[in-house]
């Protein structure tokens, strides 16, 4: 089994780690290119090419023990998927573990979300997406990719960012005032606070990585343009962390494509540097 990051021992066993990654390779309901569920392993091998130092902190996060946990690889529906999803994450969040799941298509967010929500009080959901992912079923599941964000919505409150494509039925299940829309925050920072204002004391963090521009990320299942840039998101997901609690989180919906490999590095660099804000007071 791959590990994330290619780590040297101690630093990637389950005892001595302070982080859990989870892959799930689970494509079952996207419906336009397939190959999500290839995501994971792309994250993994790309993450073994990665340098383990940040210059922007100075610090290496890796110190503080990744541990790569095996596949979820239920598939035979998403709702056996989502609870699969849901119990591994309980069972390692029961253990101590700061959770990441990696995926696969965004449905796979819905169980530890649900598991995040169980286990933390006052707990709000952030969304980095290009869709709002607001229809209440899809294809005659709860569980689908596209209602991720209204299974989210029935446990806590949600914040939604970089949304730039959405259906007409899913308005009547949005709030405006939480949505902080793609067109209306580019070249400019002054969103930021507002969006963390909004958010509660401990937050669960989702990323759907069509969230970024194709010109950076284009290996993924819908890639729409007009999306978020690197170094703006980076400046956003620190000033969150630093004034919130983040419990855990989830990359989706890479699809790896042999032409590309800069998107799966770019997934596998994100993971490394929201851990690296997370435990930044601990690295110092």
């Amino acid at each position: 089994m791959i590990h994330y990051g290619d780590l040297p021992k101690p630093y990637c066993e389950f005892e001595t780690s302070k982080v859990a990654i989870v892959p799930v390779p689970y494509d079952g309901t996207s419906t336009w290119i397939k190959g999500a569920d290839k995501g994971p392993k792309a994250l993994l091998d790309a993450s073994a090419n990665m340098e383990i130092y940040d210059i922007e902190t100075d610090t290496e996060v890796y110190k503080i023990g990744i541990y790569t946990d095996k596949p979820i690889t239920e598939d035979s529906s998403p709702e056996a998927m989502v609870e699969a999803v849901k119990e591994r994450t309980l069972s390692l969040i029961d253990k101590g573990k700061f959770t990441v799941i990696i995926g696969g298509e965004h449905s796979v967010s819905i169980g530890t979300i649900q598991a995040h929500a169980q286990k933390y009080k006052n707990l709000s959901v952030l969304q980095i997406d290009a869709h709002t992912d607001l229809r209440d079923s899809y294809e005659g599941s709860k569980n689908n990719h596209a209602c991720v964000m209204a299974r989210a919505k029935e446990l806590c409150p949600i914040v939604q960012v970089g949304i730039r494509s959405m259906d007409s039925g899913e308005k009547a299940n949005l709030d405006p005032n939480r949505v902080f829309w793609a067109h209306k925050i580019v070249n400019c920072d002054d969103w930021m606070d507002k969006a963390i204002d909004l958010l509660t004391d401990n937050v669960y963090l989702t990323i759907d990585l069509d969230g970024f521009d194709p010109s950076i990320l284009p290996s993924t299942g819908t890639p729409e343009p007009g999306g978020l840039l690197w170094y703006p998101t980076l400046k956003f997901l620190r000033k969150v962390i630093e004034k919130r609690n983040l419990v855990g989180f989830d990359i989706v919906e890479l699809c790896p494509n042999t032409d590309d490999k800069a998107s799966d590095f770019l997934a596998a660099k994100l993971l490394y540097k929201i851990l690296t804000y997370k435990f930044l007071n601990q690295l110092k």
